[in-house]
This record gives structure tokens, C-alpha cells and sequence, in this order.
């Protein structure tokens, strides 16, 4: 008898102000490995007042570097569904990583539509808001940095079908969108989450061998 599937990470597109799905991009297979970066955002230079050595601005800026492997020979069908079309190898998946990161051409065509008519809009476009999911701990709201794709083999009509992505993204904090922002909402869990989590690693100073001074 076999266990449940594995459950599988990747990234859930939103739509920033209805919050509803737009697209589903999951890990064909999940990472080996993930390289996260926090950096600490304090008060002031690093030789500043000594009174505020440990202060804190607000949440640190943490980045995620995750390496992903796409095989469209190996593609399972989604739950309960259709396996996906195979015609076009990876190119879909490829485009839906792709688009997170450029405007739609109907943006595109609305700001040279009034570019034309002398009207400069003041907000640019609005990309959807990814979500990066990583376990149930782990639901974060990012911004894409960089996506680097390497292609590594095609089929007979040129599609790719093995490809290599690289993903960097930076978590979005409640000083980057507001408290009000669904956004600022999911960092607040996601912070939350880990607070409780560290609240269970109950080891004494004896443990380190700290006697206190």
C-alpha cells in the first residue's frame, strides 16, 4: 500500500486586489535545495549609537534562490484531470513563469494608447502577486528579482523540453505593501509561524555551556 503524493512547492499567482487564482505553477519536482538570505535592518550606520545597536527598522529583507528542474517527457496530469498537451513541450510552463515578470500586451497596448493621446498615466501596471509556497510553513508573498532559464533539450519542432530554472525572489513584508495589502496579510502568518516554531526550541543556557554574568 503506498502513502500518500508527496506534496509538491511552487508558486500560486493572484490577482492583487480580488486575491482570486490566476494561475498555478507547481514544481515539476521539488528542490534539492533552497538559499535563503535575511538581512537585518537596523538602526543607523554599524558604528552608531550604542544605543540602538539593537534595534531593529522593521522586517529584514529576505531573498530566496531556488534552482528547479522542468522534464516535459516526465509531466504528470494534474489531479483528477487531462494529462497536460505535450505538443509544445515546456513552452507554457516556461510562459507562465515568464509573464509573472512583463506586462500583459493588453497593458502594453493601453499605456501606448494614451501615450498617443497625450494622457501619461501615473501608476504603472500591476503584475500579479506571486505566492511562493514551500510546505504548509512556508506561504510566502514575493517579488520576482530575476528568472534565469536554461533550455536543455528540444523536441523535433524546436519547443524545449528539459529546462533548468533558477528562481530568485524577495519576500514582500508588511513595510512593502501595508497591513491592509493581502500581501502584507500572508507575511503577517508567515512571521507569526515562525515565532511559534521558535517558541518550541526550549533549551536552558546549560545547554551552551552559559553560566550568565
Amino acid at each position: 500500500m503506498t502513502g500518500p503524493a508527496p506534496r509538491r512547492g511552487g508558486f500560486v499567482f493572484l490577482d492583487p486586489e480580488q486575491g482570486r487564482v490566476l494561475r498555478v505553477v507547481p514544481f515539476q519536482y521539488n528542490p534539492d535545495g533552497v538559499t535563503r538570505t535575511l538581512q537585518p535592518r537596523g538602526i543607523g550606520a554599524d558604528a552608531g549609537d550604542r544605543l540602538e545597536a539593537l534595534r531593529l527598522q522593521g522586517p529584514p529583507r529576505e531573498t530566496f534562490r531556488i534552482d528547479a528542474e522542468f522534464d516535459a517527457t516526465d509531466r504528470p496530469a494534474p489531479a483528477g484531470g487531462p494529462a497536460p498537451p505535450a505538443a509544445s513541450g515546456l513552452y507554457g510552463m516556461l510562459s507562465a513563469l515568464e509573464t509573472a515578470v512583463a506586462p500583459t500586451g493588453a497593458q502594453l497596448t493601453r499605456q501606448n494608447d494614451l501615450a498617443g493621446q497625450g494622457i501619461l498615466e501615473i501608476a504603472p501596471a500591476q503584475a500579479p502577486l506571486p505566492v511562493l509556497v514551500l510546505g504548509a510553513h512556508r506561504v510566502l508573498p514575493v517579488r520576482m528579482l530575476d528568472l534565469d532559464v536554461t533550455e536543455e533539450a528540444y523536441d523535433g519542432e524546436l519547443n524545449p523540453i528539459r529546462a533548468r530554472v533558477t528562481l530568485t525572489v524577495r519576500v514582500l513584508t508588511v513595510d512593502d505593501v501595508g497591513f491592509g495589502h493581502r500581501a502584507g496579510g500572508l507575511y503577517l502568518q508567515y512571521q507569526q509561524g515562525r515565532e511559534r516554531f521558535a517558541a518550541l526550541v526550549g533549551y536552558g543556557p546549560g545547554a551552551v555551556g552559559y553560566a550568565g554574568g
